[in-house]
């Protein structure tokens, strides 16, 4: 019997080329207009990195940068912890009462309209007489990113043979020991996966954080979205090309990390 030979053919092509420009084109314009020289944004003045030096003279830019990168930090970290003790009490804990209620309950911010989220979490907020600001962003943060935490980790504690574990306690380990000797260097990639996930899913979002921040403790996306509101600024788009790279290689280093995860789970299955 002859092999079917797959070709692909004009259509697959030009659908693909349409595809990529369309998701890639903007991006690509926009970091070549940050070296513009020129101060309109539509005007080519050659090549030049005085926008990037606007950036690192602007104060409030830095501040907002700054906040930014502590809000992700400390939210992707918390995340990460309560994500991974979700994911295992999910992947363990099948025969415990209320697993359906708690699991449709931590994966609801997967499918809620992040208005909904950003507008009860204000809500708890007021109630609570909370003063709004980094705390506040930090918390909303985490609630929006540990979903997906545990999504990954999840995913991962699934694929792991549990006669691993088992085989562990056989030779005298008790299960906290087992778990951390055997299972957790198996999901520390999925993990940090996680953690990187999270990281860029804060640094990125404006909606939860336009309800839940304060005067004076306004994230990067907000004050970028602010200043565009009145006008692009060439140095808007230096600003967007360096998150871009930011969040490029986190992305590289969570591909990787996945990939090494399914490489130690794929070594350690038994044969």
């Amino acid at each position: 019997m002859a092999r079917k030979v797959n070709r692909i053919s004009p259509f697959n092509i030009t659908s693909l080329v349409l595809g990529l420009a369309f998701l890639y084109l903007p991006i690509v314009i926009l970091v070549i207009y940050s070296f513009n020289a020129s101060r309109l944004v539509t005007v080519w003045g050659g090549w030049s990195l005085r926008w990037y030096y606007e950036f690192f003279n602007d104060r409030a830019m830095l501040d907002a940068a700054w906040m930014s990168l502590r809000v992700a930090a400390v939210s992707a970290t918390v995340a990460t912890l309560l994500g991974t003790l979700a994911a295992i009490g999910l992947a363990r804990g099948e025969r415990f009462k209320g697993r359906s209620l708690f699991s449709g309950m931590l994966y609801a911010p997967l499918v809620m309209p992040e208005v909904i989220s950003g507008l009860s979490l204000l809500l708890l907020f007021v109630a609570l007489n909370a003063e709004r600001g980094f705390w506040t962003v930090t918390i909303a943060h985490t609630t929006l990113t540990m979903c997906f935490v545990t999504v990954v980790v999840q995913s991962r504690l699934a694929s792991i043979d549990r006669s691993l574990e088992e085989a562990a306690m056989d030779l005298g380990c008790d299960p906290v020991r087992a778990f951390l000797s055997v299972t957790l260097p198996l999901i520390i990639p999925a993990i940090a996966a996680g953690w990187m996930l999270a990281f860029t899913l804060s640094l990125d979002d404006v909606v939860i954080a336009s309800f839940t921040t304060g005067p004076g403790s306004a994230t990067l996306p907000i004050r970028i979205y602010s200043e565009v509101r009145l006008g692009v600024k060439p140095q808007i788009n230096a600003i967007c090309t360096m998150v871009i790279a930011l969040i490029a290689v986190v992305i590289v280093m969570a591909s990787f990390a996945s990939k090494l995860s399914s490489s130690r789970g794929e070594s350690a299955a038994p044969l």
